[in-house]
């Protein structure tokens, strides 16, 4: 299908979809009552400052960070770690960030079956955290050998991910489907495309995010977050303009639009730190939260 082609195809689906019940695991409608709806923080492992987990765990208290991200890589055997380093805090796992081996669009038999090993044992372990869900790009530029971008692919994709959503509530967690930009992957780029593939592949344990970063395709950030409805489970935030710490790029590290689609849908998932930073986190990094909050305010 070429993109053309899938314009028209999206189109016609988007008609349809308005004249017909949308279902209401993923319903795009908004409450329009954005004012009680709390900004919930968290940050990815290697955001504070801190070497050692419960350093790290204290300073994110220390700035009323609710929310710890950690990777995928390993997490089985990490279990207990985690579990012990957030007792009695007012801290709880958001997502898992990958960590898998393979990739689910690999047309080597081989890739794919490690890819299927690796995520369940990621799964698994999410959900004995309570986590929200585990992060997944379904293949990145350079990925190689891979399904190629046709409407059969994007078919397969949607039954292995139904299979692997099932799999997902099972263990009491999702897999959140995480789109990019350009030039990092080129099987799905929007927002509205992951939100798209959830409900094609019916099944409640498949949601997707969202990542202010990757974002800059979007043509609003309002829009993008909408689009998504309760598909939505999981957002990323960074600088705009060099995926710094937000505040770093102040001409353009704007997240209002954003926000204010998110507090009308009384999102009440995470907001995640994922980035760098070019100055010492011991300033970046809390006026980076503070930069966030007062932007939550103004939505």
């Amino acid at each position: 299908m070429d993109r053309r082609q899938f314009l028209i195809s999206s189109a016609t689906g988007a008609a349809a979809l308005a004249a017909a019940s949308v279902p209401v695991s993923c319903s795009s409608g908004t409450s329009k009552k954005s004012g009680a709806v709390p900004l919930r923080i968290s940050f990815q492992e290697g955001i504070a400052p801190r070497e050692e987990l419960n350093a790290k765990l204290d300073y994110m208290e220390s700035l009323g960070v609710v929310g710890f991200e950690p990777g995928g890589r390993g997490l089985a055997q990490r279990v207990n770690e985690i579990e012990q380093a957030l007792r009695g805090r007012n801290i709880s796992v958001s997502a898992i960030c990958a960590g898998f081996d393979g990739f689910i669009l690999s047309s080597d038999p081989a890739v794919k079956a490690e890819f299927d090993a690796s995520f369940k044992d990621i799964l698994a372990a999410a959900g004995q955290l309570g986590s929200t869900g585990v992060i997944m790009v379904p293949a990145f530029n350079g990925q190689e050998p891979c399904l190629p971008h046709t409407q059969a692919t994007r078919d397969y994709l949607c039954e292995q991910l139904h299979e692997l959503g099932e799999y997902a509530l099972k263990c009491g967690t999702s897999v959140i489907l995480e789109p990019l930009n350009r030039r990092e992957c080129f099987f799905m780029r929007l927002v509205s495309d992951a939100a798209a593939i959830c409900r094609d592949s019916q099944s409640e344990g498949i949601r997707c995010m969202g990542d202010f970063w990757h974002m800059q395709e979007e043509t609003s950030d309002y829009a993008a977050f909408i689009s998504a409805g309760d598909c939505l489970r999981h957002v990323h935030i960074a600088g705009r303009g060099d995926r710094k710490m937000p505040g770093e790029t102040p001409d353009v590290d704007n997240y209002v639009d954003g926000f204010r689609a998110l507090k009308e849908m009384n999102y009440k998932y995470f907001v995640s730190f994922e980035c760098g930073s070019e100055g010492d986190r011991e300033q970046t990094v809390p006026a980076a939260v503070e930069l966030m909050r007062s932007q939550w305010e103004r939505a």
